[in-house]
């Protein structure tokens, strides 16, 4: 009687297919985008354009050449000469630098108020939650434009010099942009204070500061990645309206919107485009792109926000 030999057990295991982390289905979500992504390389690209191009310009921000003024685009110059005879492409890469600076710097300051505040006012609520909110509706309630030339005015008549001035700038411009930021950091606070991870750092008896720095603000940074790549593009067209109305940074500091005040008359406007023109469009393309980048943040991060 024949015996049938027992099947062999195989040692080959089936592999586990880990599930994706949330940050890494948002990014997969951000690239799918094509609009996002066009804006994440416009960015990269001014960026790059602005701090490397000035290496490689023959020329220097010092180089006046009365004899070669207001020329228009040529070999030399490819997007000509202003007033002074200063190469206007050099001056743009100058100039993109500190708008971008005064930019991220100034939503940098304004997102690390905003968040604070606003997990302090949704975590304490009561009289601090009152105190908090209050200031933040009264500084909404201020005209940020008119406030921010006040200020410029200000600092103009206190003769404050052009290199300290820019860092004023973003500090003034990082005080008035933290309120929006707060509220919502503030609504996300109240949601998630009153969740099981919560419930058990009570338990643990973690401290306040504990509880709010590492546990309830990293749970809120989506909507602050959301919020301050658009606080950027504001903080950008902020500075370039006080520069144009000569009150953000003046010369001989460049920025884009001191460059387009330079076509302060008919003549300049009408005859000599390309002074005011490049800069303009540096400005419109810059924010396009981060306008771009936030909305696909907004989509990847959040896609029950997604229309």
């Amino acid at each position: 009687m024949a015996i049938e030999a027992a099947p062999l057990k195989s040692n080959t295991q089936v592999p586990v297919k880990r599930p994706d982390s949330p940050w890494r289905m948002s990014i997969r979500r951000f690239t799918r985008n094509r609009l996002a992504v066009l804006g994440l390389f416009i960015l990269v690209f001014m960026v790059l354009f602005c701090l490397v191009g000035p290496m490689l310009s023959p020329y220097s921000l010092s180089d006046y050449a009365v004899a070669n003024k207001n020329q228009p685009p040529n070999a030399q110059h490819w997007l000509g000469t202003d007033k002074l005879g200063r190469d206007i492409l050099l001056r743009i890469m100058l100039a993109g630098r500190i708008s971008l600076f005064v930019g991220f710097v100034a939503t940098l300051v304004a997102v690390v108020l905003g968040s604070v505040l606003g997990a302090l006012a949704g975590f304490y609520r009561r009289f601090v939650d009152t105190i908090i909110m209050r200031v933040a509706e009264i500084f909404m309630a201020i005209p940020q434009l008119p406030l921010l030339i006040i200020m410029g005015a200000i600092l103009s008549d206190l003769k404050v010099h052009p290199s300290y001035r820019i860092f004023f700038l973003v500090l003034i411009m990082g005080v008035m942009g933290w309120t929006s930021l707060s509220r919502l950091v503030r609504g996300q606070i109240l949601s998630l204070r009153e969740q099981e991870f919560m419930q058990a750092t009570e338990a643990l008896g973690l401290r306040d500061g504990r509880k709010i720095f590492r546990h309830l603000i990293p749970n809120t940074v989506p909507i602050i990645i959301v919020s301050s790549t658009l606080l950027v593009a504001s903080m950008i067209l902020s500075e370039s309206a006080l520069s144009y109305l000569g009150l953000g940074v003046v010369p001989p500091t460049p920025s884009w919107g001191n460059m387009i005040a330079d076509a302060n008359s008919l003549i300049e406007f009408r005859k000599r485009p390309w002074v005011w023109i490049p800069p303009g469009v540096c400005i419109l393309v810059t924010v396009i792109g981060i306008n771009l980048i936030g909305d696909g943040l907004r989509d990847a991060l959040d896609p029950k926000m997604k229309k």
